[in-house]
């Protein structure tokens, strides 16, 4: 069941989503798919906004199997703050259960502004559209944002334990359901080359970017309320820093990974107010041609102080990272839009190749670099001799990159994600503790930037960011691997 069913992200998401699940037999003919929110609509009107959504995402909609899946799905208006509108939709669910043989299993899928997901859980229990049937499950998905900050954040997930228990929900990071994210598991834990050196020992750094080519856009309301730390670094960057930095589990499943996420997040050190000062560092896009500066963008206001970039510097204080900084960066209106991991190795400790006399440059870090997006794949950076005569050292790269065919049968992130949900596995979503720890560093950055005046705008559009996130890494004697003109 989805609530906001008429909304953008079950149009241009969700039901594409599922209905790819469907096409590979994931979902048979024991399913149903209720839509709901304020208007007013027929199931078929809903059927027929649901067919466009198939088609708009490159779907052939005239063929039986489409007419088939979307003939499973319904709808009911819906308003989740009336008590007695729960009433009409638990007498769907019920004949919908006794229609397609669902046994009582339900999931409700929370798709819409996060003031009513605490009303909407409650209601659930209260109004008994959970199942009882005790062999069923109830399972509760829940979109960002999680709360805005730790203490908004724990009064949102009280008040939805009060309904579900913690492994009944399944809050979504859709970046988790990417395919080069979830294969850092298999990078690190499938290759003993790999683990063997995934330590402070070798690692000299790791660099995290997560660049948006694109400005507000039609978000802006929403975005100027939460800005670039809220909107990716509490979630989207702790989710991928947690992945590479947690210990080996004993198991590869969601109980055994969530538990070594949680014990990586424990470990990562909370700035006082002046270490946050200077580890993180914000920024806001000016204008360039036709494109207005962020503070003149539509719905933001003039006196907008809302970031549009953060770059940072996480430590954990644990044996195996102890001195190795994660750098992280995201912003908006930056030189492209792509998602890359870089793995910086130290250097020799003797370069013997610098003897005197040599012409040879200084040895390259070796560097691993995941490609999450646009592009999937990975590249390794090393060492060789040149063909030159004499003996002297260059860079190169051994590449590879998912090829188009692989990547047009790769799912999408939330056709894995809903997978999961089905299957009740919570690997890839993250859990209360891992949010708690996530938010209370957060707020630590936030409270410091809150008692000053930022000087914005700051950076150029189409850069990677200000000056200062340049000057953030080089305070450490290091770059950024990824680079312009670079």
């Amino acid at each position: 069941m989805f609530f906001g069913g008429t909304g953008d992200l079950a149009y241009r998401k969700l039901y594409p989503s599922l209905f790819n699940l469907y096409r590979k037999g994931n979902l048979r003919t024991h399913f149903a798919v209720v839509g709901t929110s304020r208007q007013a609509m027929d199931h078929e009107k809903f059927r027929a906004a649901v067919k466009k959504s198939l088609a708009d995402s490159g779907n052939r909609v005239e063929s039986k199997e489409a007419t088939d899946f979307i003939s499973h799905f319904y709808y009911q208006a819906h308003d989740v703050t009336d008590t007695a509108h729960y009433a009409v939709v638990k007498d769907l669910l019920d004949k919908l259960d006794k229609k397609y043989k669902l046994q009582g299993n339900r999931i409700f899928y929370l798709s819409m502004a996060p003031q009513f997901f605490g009303t909407i859980a409650q209601d659930l229990k209260t109004q008994g559209l959970m199942s009882d049937n005790k062999d069923a499950f109830n399972r509760l998905v829940i979109e960002k944002p999680f709360g805005r900050d730790y203490d908004s954040a724990k009064q949102l997930n009280d008040a939805l334990s009060k309904s579900f228990e913690e492994d009944q929900i399944f809050r979504i990071d859709h970046y988790l359901g990417k395919e080069m994210i979830q294969n850092i598991e298999a990078l690190r834990f499938g290759n003993t080359l790999v683990e063997s050196l995934w330590n402070n020992r070798y690692i000299d750094n790791i660099q995290v970017t997560l660049s948006e080519k694109l400005g507000v856009e039609e978000r802006a309301s929403y975005y100027d309320n939460s800005g670039a730390l809220r909107d990716m670094v509490q979630n989207h960057i702790m989710q991928i820093v947690s992945l590479l930095a947690m210990e080996q589990p004993v198991a590869f499943t969601d109980t055994d990974i969530r538990a070594e996420k949680v014990k990586a997040l424990r470990s990562l050190r909370v700035y006082n107010v002046a270490d946050a000062a200077t580890n993180f560092v914000r920024g806001q896009y000016g204008s360039i041609n036709d494109q207005p500066d962020y503070r003149h963008e539509d719905n933001v206001p003039n006196d907008s102080t809302t970031e549009t970039f953060v770059a940072g510097k996480l430590l954990f204080d644990n044996y195996r990272w102890s001195g190795t900084p994660f750098y992280v960066r995201t912003g908006k209106m930056l030189a492209d839009k792509f998602t890359r991991v870089d793995v910086v190795f130290k250097r020799p400790l003797v370069d013997i190749f610098a003897f005197p006399q040599s012409q040879s440059t200084p040895l390259a870090a070796n560097v691993l670099t995941i490609f999450v997006e646009p592009h999937a794949g990975f590249s390794l950076q090393l060492n060789a001799k040149t063909n030159d005569t004499g003996f002297q050292t260059e860079p190169i790269k051994l590449d590879y990159l998912v090829d188009a065919e692989k990547s047009k049968e790769t799912p999408e992130p939330y056709e894995r994600l809903l997978h999961d949900v089905m299957k009740g596995d919570g690997t890839n979503f993250s859990s209360w503790p891992e949010v708690s720890y996530a938010w209370k560093f957060v707020d630590q950055i936030r409270r410091v930037w809150d008692l000053q005046e930022p000087n914005f705008p700051n950076y150029t559009p189409h850069s990677m960011g200000p000056a200062a996130a340049e000057e953030l890494i080089q305070r450490d004697h290091r770059e950024w691997i990824y680079r312009l003109n670079h």
